[in-house]
């Protein structure tokens, strides 16, 4: 199949691929779309089960990060990377080296950031051979407390801040009191958002794909445990993946009992059309992309100049934008997915 008739392929600018020998490296990189900016993103390692999927990954990550930007006000672009191979096994510091020095080959089109198998430690190997990364500077979290660059914390903020205003806009409510959440991955942002929660006063109940966190979870934040081929159905007030996506699809969707979809995983959506699917079952969902920006919210301040209170204050600008999109579809009664796909249109492609 040609890249230009993947069905993931939206007009991205850059497509780059990398293989390193010596290292065992096998990595992507896509640059979308950098109309407001240099494009910025994670950089993803994962075990994929083939070369196909793993290009799916990034083509799909990288648009949504263009309209992530866009809807988050930030003057970037959108680009992801994704390195094959399982984090827990196949990671080494020379292949981090070798990534590196295929992002410093790439130009400064991308900068890359921590996402799912990588971590700050690992982006500032990756720093010694480039300056095209970003999240590795020592600085003040959005807590006030010593931040070494990880932007977990603030992804997680964001997506309580975005949880908060569909339930408000949903169920009426501003109280989280008892609030029944299921919470589908428990890693450095879903076990925050847990956090969040807890001190709201909200009922957790939890899975991940590693048994560590969950025990974690039911230990210090008194969670019930669920197991994965259940939390999805389970009989709760929100439904808050933090995992993987494409896990609201035709099989999943009917089963769903949540009435707020509220979640810090990218494209959530196996397709498009799952996006009416969700309004058709009175599901209130709120877009992934949008609620899960507190973290480029947090690196964009990073390479403009940090101050976390005004990072704070920007990340909290989440409500304002679900507001208007929860809005939009209401006065239409088209779906949520779509109109936040609107109104970032409207603003990266003036």
């Amino acid at each position: 199949m040609s890249v230009f008739s993947h069905p993931e392929f939206d007009n991205h600018e850059q497509l780059a691929f990398f293989c390193d020998e010596e290292t065992g490296l096998q990595a992507i990189i896509a640059v979308h779309n950098t109309n407001l900016g240099p494009a910025l993103g994670g950089c993803r390692m994962w075990d994929y089960a083939s070369d196909e999927e793993a290009l799916r990954d990034v083509l799909r990550l990288s648009k949504g990060m263009t309209y992530k930007s866009a809807l988050a006000n930030l003057k970037l672009g959108g680009g992801k990377s994704v390195i094959l191979g399982d984090p827990r096994k196949h990671k080494t510091e020379d292949l981090l080296a070798a990534m590196g020095r295929f992002l410093e080959r790439t130009g400064d089109q991308y900068i890359a950031a921590e996402d799912s198998g990588t971590s700050v430690p690992d982006l500032q190997v990756m720093n010694r051979y480039t300056n095209n990364v970003a999240g590795v500077t020592e600085r003040t979290g959005i807590d006030g407390l010593p931040c070494n660059g990880d932007p977990s914390p603030a992804t997680a903020y964001g997506t309580f801040v975005g949880l908060k205003t569909a339930v408000k806009y949903k169920l009426g409510t501003d109280d989280l009191t008892g609030l029944k959440v299921a919470i589908q991955g428990v890693g450095n942002v879903g076990y925050r958002l847990a956090k969040h929660l807890k001190m709201a006063g909200a009922e957790l109940f939890v899975t991940d794909i590693h048994d560590e966190q969950v025990r974690l979870a039911v230990t210090e934040l008194d969670a019930t445990a669920v197991s994965q081929s259940d939390i999805l159905s389970l009989d709760v007030d929100v439904l808050a993946p933090c995992a993987l996506g494409a896990v609201l699809n035709d099989a999943t969707i009917p089963r769903i009992k949540a009435k707020v979809i509220a979640g810090a995983a990218n494209n959530m959506l196996a397709h498009a059309r799952h996006d009416q699917m969700l309004l058709d079952h009175g599901i209130l969902y709120a877009p992934d992309y949008v609620v899960n920006a507190g973290g480029i919210i947090d690196i964009y301040y990073e390479r403009i100049g940090h101050e976390h209170n005004a990072v704070r204050a920007h990340i909290e600008t989440i409500a304002d934008t679900l507001n208007e999109i929860f809005q939009r579809s209401d006065n239409s009664g088209r779906p949520t997915g779509e109109i936040a796909n609107i109104l970032a249109e409207e603003r990266f492609m003036k």
